[in-house]
């Protein structure tokens, strides 16, 4: 059987905003209201200590069904696999009842 490995390397840092836990605690309600409406996650650092992630519930649900469809590795190479057949326009479409 093919064994298919899948890791995601990502530097977080670049990808988000990030702002002081101060900052946070001060506009609480407006950095809940942007995380979620803009569905971007934001990293709150704290002086001396370890540095949280921010990030809507919904978006919170995606990532984990996505680590959960990808934590079988057949699943993940199928899936990988159609997402790199769809980007090369080899896709089809199909209605719900197929």
């Amino acid at each position: 059987m093919a064994e298919c490995n899948v890791q995601i390397n990502v530097q977080l840092e670049n990808l988000m905003d990030a702002i002081t836990y101060s900052t946070a605690r001060a506009k609480l309600a407006d950095t809940m209201n942007r995380v979620c409406d803009n569905h971007e996650p934001i990293i709150i650092t704290r002086n001396g200590e370890q540095s949280v992630v921010m990030m809507s519930l919904d978006d919170f649900k995606a990532l984990e069904e996505t680590s959960y469809l990808l934590r079988s590795p057949k699943n993940a190479k199928r899936l990988l696999e159609s997402i790199a057949a769809l980007e090369s326009g080899r896709g089809e479409t199909r209605s719900l009842a197929e």
